[in-house]
């Protein structure tokens, strides 16, 4: 491999790596939408949400003024009383019952098992990379460009899902939650999605064959043609 293109490789590596660790990161938290319920009075507790593809958090707080606009929880006291449960996405009974109902367990589900989807094709992408640094080997660039350009599109499929999973949550009759707002787990997936998907092309276009500098040069080095 050429010591000018094994430099770009490495710095597109480099950058791709940012974006795996915000993936990452963004899987392995809670904080991808926070939920509230209206507050109309004071002097009560109010119980607020956040959660991920794995959890949901809850926390009681005890309310000392309401919001002027009805959002939320107002200014709360801290701390409060914080319990953060796992989805049990595979079992049955009450408790998948209310999970039905407040988190919308079918998006849940899809959610989380696009983005293990993802990190798998990472992890693909990273060995087929590392793999093209030898001579010999670097017909394993252009696959690696496009498992990174998989894993990002599975990413931003997963943030979608779990937009709608929250705009449901919102429009149900049967939820307790009012308002709600994109946390920075939520903000980490979609980054991690522009730096894959640009990252997995840059890869793709680098793997491209070098076109001479001057067109003419390939016509004129070319053999003549025998009759």
């Amino acid at each position: 491999m050429e010591e000018g293109k094994a430099g770009k490789i490495k710095l597109t590596f480099c950058v791709i790596a940012v974006g795996i660790i915000l993936a990452v990161v963004a899987v392995s938290t809670d904080h991808w939408a926070g939920l509230s319920p209206r507050l109309e009075r004071t002097n009560s507790t109010c119980e607020e949400a956040h959660f991920g593809l794995w959890r949901l958090c809850t926390k009681r707080v005890f309310v000392r003024s309401v919001d002027p606009d009805g959002n939320g929880c107002g200014d709360s006291d801290l701390p409060g009383e914080y319990n953060c449960t796992y989805f049990k996405h595979f079992t049955s009974g009450e408790n998948a019952e209310i999970f039905q109902i407040t988190t919308q367990k079918e998006y849940s589900i899809s959610a989380a098992a696009i983005a293990i989807i993802s990190i798998g094709f990472m992890v693909l992408g990273t060995i087929c990379l590392l793999l093209s640094f030898n001579k010999r080997m670097d017909y394993f660039l252009k696959p690696a460009g496009m498992f990174f350009i998989f894993s990002g599109l599975c990413i931003i499929i997963s943030v979608e899902v779990m937009r709608q999973s929250v705009k449901r949550m919102i429009d149900s009759e049967e939820t307790i939650w009012m308002h709600y707002h994109y946390s920075w787990s939520f903000a980490c997936a979609s980054a991690a999605f522009v730096i894959l998907f640009i990252g997995g092309i840059t890869l793709l276009l680098i793997s491209l064959p070098r076109m001479p500098q001057n067109p003419w040069e390939t016509c004129m080095d070319a053999p003549p043609e025998h009759v």
